[in-house]
This record gives C-alpha cells, sequence and structure tokens, in this order.
C-alpha cells in the first residue's frame, strides 16, 4: 500500500485544496492485502477521516492474501494407509524426530504436534500449521473486516471516491463498494472471484473472462460503478471534476465558483407535454430547427451525471446553480429498455429485455433515487428534485422486487437531510399518490421546501381515476339533467303520468339518444372538474406548494438557496454555542436578529444572513450554557463547586481577578440565566 497528502490548486481552492490518495502496489505480491496492507489502509483512512480530509483510493489488488507455511512444506511425512500403496490414502502428516527437532530449532512456533509412536516409531502428528509469515489466511480476512469497516465510517463523515485502475478482487471490489462512489476504467474487472476458479467450482469452462463477472457492462448497469472511463487519466478528471462540488473539508462552506452564465436570466428550454429528455431541462439544448441554444436550470456545462447506466428512469447528477453546487434528481419522461444479460453458467437463462414506463418509479429507479440523495447528504450539498412522478409500479413482481423497501429508503434519506431540498414539480409534470407522500416536505420540515409549476398538477389520483371513484354515470346523468334542458325536458316526458305509453317510450328513447351523444363531452367536462382539484391554486390554498414559474425559476431558486445556506450555517454557528437550545429557540432567535420587511423576499433574507455578525450573540450562548452547568453541578455537589472556583480563582491572572471582584461586587441575584434562550 502506498499513501500520499495531494494539495490540489483548482479554480474552486487556488491556494490549494488538501486530499488523502491511497494505492495498492500492485507491483508487490500482486496488490494482495496483508496484516500490514490493512494497517496501513486503515490508518490512511482513520487520518483523513479525523481531518474532514476527502479519500480518494486507487484500486488495483488481488483480494486478502494467502499462502502456506514454507517452514514445514519440505520436512513433513505422510502415514499411508498401506505402506508402498500410494492409491489407497493416507491418514495424517507428521514429523519425524529428526526434522521436528529442525523445526523446534528454527521456527517453533510455526506448527503444533501431538507426540505419537507407531511400530516403534515416534512421530509428531501435525494438527495445526501457524507458519511464522503473517498473512497466510484468516488474519487476512480479519484485516479485511477491519478496512470494510473503516470504509464504512468514511463514507458516513468523509467524501470518499474510489478510482478502478485495475482488478479489485475479492475485498477490493467491497472497498470499491463501501466507499459507494466509484469510476471504473474499460477493461477492469471488479469481482468478488475470478472466472479460473468459478470454472473449476461448475466443473466446465463456463467464464472466458473476468469481464463477464465484473467488466463494466455488469458494474456500470447495475450502479456498483458511478462513472466508467476509457483511461486512467479520463478517470482522474472524472475525479477531480467531482471534488469541485465538495467543500475542502467537511463541514466547510461549499466551493462557490465564478461563472460566466449569470444568474439572472430566464430559463430557455420549457419542457412540453409529451416524452422529452430531461437533462435539456437541466442544462439546455440546441434547438434542431433554429441551431439557437436553449438555456436550461443550471448554469451551462456544469452538469455531471452519475449512475447512468443503473435504473435509467431517473436521472441523478451534480450541477451548479449560479455557481452554487446542487444535488440534481430528475424524472425521466420516455419509455426505457433495461437489458438482462443471460448467466453463461445457467443453461436455461437468456437475455431479458424490460420496457419501464417514464415518470414511474420502479424498485431500481427508487433504489437509485435513494442513493443518490444519501451521497448528496454526505456531501453536503443542498438538493433539488425535480418531481414528476406519477407513483410506484406497484405489480406483482415489482411488489417481490421490493419496490416498498426501496421507495421506504427516499423517507430515510429525506428524513436525516442537514441540507435543504427544493421539491419542484415542473411544467406539465404530475406528482400522484405514494410518490408525493416519500417527497413530502413534512418529512423534514426543517430542512425540505415543496413547489409546484403552474402548468404542473398533483392529487392522490389522476382525474381518469378520480371520476371513476367519485363521478360515475348516475352522477354525470345528474349533471346532464342540470346543465342540459333537452336532456332534462326528454326524462321528465319520459317520466311524466299523464302522457300515453307511447309518448312515455318516445321520450325514454329520445333520452337515451341524447345521453348516448352527451356522454362525450360530459365525460370530458368530468375530467376537467377533477383536474381544477389537482392545480397549483389549490395546492398552495392547502399549504402543500408554493407556486412557481418555469421561466423565472433561475432567478427565485437562486436567492432562495443562498437564502436557507445562509440561514443554515447561522443556526448551526448558533447550535454549537448551545448545544442543549431547541430548534425552535435558536430559530426564533435568528428571526429577532434578522430584520427583513418582506421575509418572503428571498434576496434581501439572503444579504442580511450574509452580512450577520453573530460573534456577540454565540458568546453571550456559551456563556449561558456554561453557567447553566455550572449551576446544574453546584446543585447536585456544593462543596466539589466551591473547590473548583477556589483553583480556577488560583489560576487567575492579577487583571483577571480584578475583573472578577468586580464583577461580584455589581451583580445582583437573578433567577434568570439564559438571556436570549430562557
Amino acid at each position: 500500500m502506498v499513501a500520499w497528502i495531494f494539495t490540489f490548486k483548482t479554480p474552486e481552492y487556488p491556494n490549494g485544496r488538501q486530499v488523502v490518495v491511497i494505492a495498492n502496489d500492485i507491483t508487490y505480491k500482486i496488490g494482495s492485502f496483508g496484516p500490514m496492507e490493512d494497517q496501513f489502509f486503515y490508518l490512511a483512512t482513520k487520518y483523513a477521516r479525523a481531518r474532514g480530509l476527502p479519500r480518494i483510493y486507487l484500486s488495483a489488488n488481488s483480494g486478502a492474501r494467502i499462502g502456506l507455511a514454507e517452514e514445514v512444506m519440505h520436512l513433513f511425512s505422510c502415514a499411508w494407509n498401506e505402506e508402498g500403496q500410494p492409491e489407497k490414502g493416507f491418514d495424517y502428516l507428521y514429523l519425524t524426530r529428526e526434522n521436528f527437532l529442525k523445526v523446534q530449532e528454527k521456527a517453533a512456533s510455526a506448527i503444533r504436534t501431538e507426540e505419537i509412536e507407531v511400530d516403534g516409531e515416534l512421530r509428531y502428528k501435525i494438527t495445526d500449521i501457524i507458519g511464522l509469515q503473517d498473512g497466510l489466511g484468516v488474519e487476512s480476512l480479519r484485516g479485511s473486516g477491519l478496512i470494510a469497516g473503516e470504509t464504512s465510517r468514511a463514507y458516513d463523515d468523509i467524501f470518499t471516491i474510489t478510482l478502478v485502475t485495475a482488478r479489485s478482487v475479492g475485498i477490493g471490489a467491497y472497498l470499491v463498494r463501501l466507499g459507494e462512489r466509484a469510476v471504473q476504467v474499460e477493461g477492469q474487472p471488479i469481482i468478488l472471484t475470478g472466472a479460473p476458479a468459478l470454472n473449476k467450482v461448475l466443473g466446465r469452462e463456463v467464464y472466458t473472462s473476468n469481464l463477464q463477472l465484473g467488466g463494466t457492462q455488469i458494474m456500470y448497469k447495475n450502479g456498483v460503478s458511478h462513472l466508467t472511463a476509457t483511461s486512467d487519466l479520463e478517470g482522474v478528471t472524472h475525479i477531480l471534476q467531482w471534488l469541485s462540488y465538495v467543500p475542502s473539508v467537511k463541514g466547510e462552506p461549499l466551493p462557490v465558483r465564478e461563472v460566466s452564465d449569470s444568474w439572472d436570466r430566464e430559463i430557455g428550454y420549457m419542457p412540453p407535454k409529451g416524452p422529452y429528455d430531461p437533462r435539456w431541462m437541466l442544462q439546455g439544448k440546441v434547438d434542431e430547427q433554429t441551431s439557437q441554444y436553449l438555456s436550461g436550470f443550471f448554469d451551462k456545462d456544469s452538469f455531471q451525471e452519475t449512475l447512468g447506466g443503473w435504473a435509467q428512469t431517473v436521472v441523478v447528477g451534480r450541477a451548479r446553480l449560479g455557481g452554487i453546487p446542487m444535488g440534481v434528481i430528475a424524472v425521466e419522461t420516455r419509455t426505457i429498455e433495461r437489458v438482462v444479460p443471460a448467466d453463461p453458467a445457467n443453461p436455461a437463462s437468456f437475455e431479458q429485455r424490460v420496457m419501464e414506463a417514464g415518470q414511474v418509479w420502479y424498485p431500481n429507479s427508487a433504489y437509485k433515487t435513494a442513493q443518490a440523495i444519501f451521497d448528496f447528504n454526505r456531501e453536503s450539498l443542498p438538493l433539488i428534485i425535480f418531481a414528476n412522478w406519477r407513483g410506484f409500479s406497484g405489480g406483482q413482481q415489482d411488489m417481490y422486487d421490493e419496490v416498498l423497501k426501496q421507495g421506504s429508503k427516499i423517507v430515510d434519506g429525506l428524513s436525516s437531510y442537514k441540507q435543504p431540498v427544493f421539491v419542484y414539480i415542473v411544467p406539465n409534470g404530475e406528482l400522484r399518490g405514494g410518490a408525493w407522500v416519500v417527497l413530502d416536505p413534512s418529512i423534514n420540515s426543517a430542512k425540505m421546501e415543496m413547489y409546484a409549476d403552474v402548468e404542473a398538477r398533483a392529487g392522490v389520483l389522476e382525474p381518469e381515476g378520480i371520476v371513476e371513484i367519485k363521478m360515475r354515470r348516475d352522477k354525470i346523468l345528474s349533471l346532464m339533467e342540470r346543465l342540459d334542458s333537452t336532456y332534462a325536458s326528454l326524462k321528465a316526458d319520459s317520466k311524466d303520468p299523464s302522457k300515453t305509453a307511447e309518448q312515455r317510450a318516445g321520450a325514454s328513447q329520445a333520452l337515451a339518444a341524447r345521453e348516448t351523444l352527451l356522454q362525450p363531452i360530459y365525460k370530458q367536462i368530468a375530467l376537467l372538474y377533477a383536474d381544477l382539484h389537482d392545480r397549483t391554486g389549490r395546492m398552495e390554498a392547502k399549504g402543500c406548494a408554493k407556486p412557481a414559474v418555469w421561466k423565472e425559476a433561475r432567478r427565485y431558486f437562486y436567492w432562495a438557496l443562498r437564502a436557507r445556506l445562509a440561514r443554515s450555517e447561522a443556526f448551526n454557528t448558533l447550535t454549537e454555542s448551545n448545544p442543549e437550545a431547541s430548534p425552535k429557540l435558536v430559530n426564533k432567535l435568528l428571526d429577532s436578529l434578522v430584520s427583513v420587511p418582506d421575509p418572503s423576499d428571498n434576496r434581501a433574507v439572503a444579504i442580511a444572513l450574509e452580512g450577520l455578525d453573530l460573534t456577540s450573540t454565540t458568546t453571550q450562548l456559551r456563556t449561558d450554557y456554561l453557567l447553566q452547568r455550572f449551576l446544574e453541578v453546584a446543585q447536585q455537589d456544593r462543596q466539589a463547586s466551591i473547590e473548583g472556583l477556589v483553583r480556577l480563582v488560583d489560576s487567575l491572572s492579577d487583571d483577571e481577578r480584578q475583573i472578577l471582584q468586580t464583577a461580584l461586587q455589581t451583580s445582583r441575584p437573578s433567577g434568570r440565566t439564559h438571556r436570549y434562550l430562557g
């Protein structure tokens, strides 16, 4: 193993940012992980975690190290079942007296034996071989567990990413996955067991290459690899671009970049009603007819898509809005073909092609959405979700494939999100049923907000479904009777006892014909009536979503984002000063410190919060917090508190003692200790 601390000078950090890079040396014992390598990997990762630095792993290995003890290899003997007939097998391995003494002289701890006597010959039956060299078996597995656990913790604490620059086997493959973010170079497999070993288990030549098991056509399609590269250089370029969205140190402000694409512009591309590529909405496109560039929501050329080969009904990635990095999730509106390859090991298997409709969460796309949310949260990125889902796929196969479980993970991710989250129902988009539920702001009301475009729709069911349940034939007929005078007259005539039977029959026949004539138009009326319940005005009236206009969305969300980020930073600063203060009280204090005539003016709020000086406030909060802690200790043990005060006074300088004496002489007893939070 080799490790470095790199200092990168990038556009976001011209003075340099540090990252920890760990790599296998595949030229030494084919890059295998022995106990020493495991300990080194563990300590290097721990170093990165302790300092909040990003950790890059260059993976090129052969898994856990294996070996056999050489000390006994040329000394042991076999106890044959029948001497002179080895084909009849053997009973055990042993050392003769002479060889036993040789081992005892040079490697006494290398083996464990049991002394026996056979036909007058003293033998030392070998019961265990330990070996002098470390890294022959289970100790390598224990080390693998050590670095697996550390990598898992690192993913939670810092930014981790892996470049698969050569084969990654066994624990190497698990480290790729546990670090979550992975860039795989073409031709370099991620595998648990090599193809030759699997062929031996199967008893025939099934796999011809490790790439069949873990090449990019497998790992990029199943979401283990986030990105692919044709070379190491391209892979490193991907990592540097990814790092550009991430703070230099965990907990530091986001790396805001100066961009030429101004925040103060309209969005040129308008999502149509039919199917379209959602990437056009994010990054813009060139119009085929006019050759004019239609700008997207984010800064031009700032969108980096990841996990593009897996669960393609959802699009995820990172982009910039006015230079501010964000995580983004969007919805594919087109039908996608998912290919499930045949397994050469199973003669009965065959390639399957599964069609997945757009605007629907399937088990894989729900999992992808949740995974992206978890990744963005750990990267400290604010998140915007461009919602356009009709719901979850609830067929038998999807239920068996755990769509409920994967959908629940979306809620898990959002409920613990620590940065601002905007959910925006896009123009001509919709959000229905369970899809709304897993994105509702009440999941994390402190961080989430819901917006709906004026051309968007949302509700439990689509209008067709609502009409089938709540406006059946009897209600539509009542509507005809109320709105159509001809229909009402014919219905009255068909039931008028003063009419002859022939007249009533004629009226009934005419009524049926009128009903058939009006049915299509009144079905449309019913659909419109139901659709009017799904519009932005009702969402706003019920406090479920705020209205938004797509053309102006870039301007609006730029300042909304700056305001939420500034408030979040101020909130965290105040909370650190007094960890016991409730969020409600901290928000109340923050509101009192920021004076803005119109709280809905995001620009004014952002400017006010970004210019806020919290030094005196945090000092007072910290003082109140420590004083409260001291009073609680004093109530528990007054004598210890007095002794502590005496020691504190003894450690003060003359000037500090004078300040304390003056304060004691001028202070008045007060029952209030929390000036801001009492």
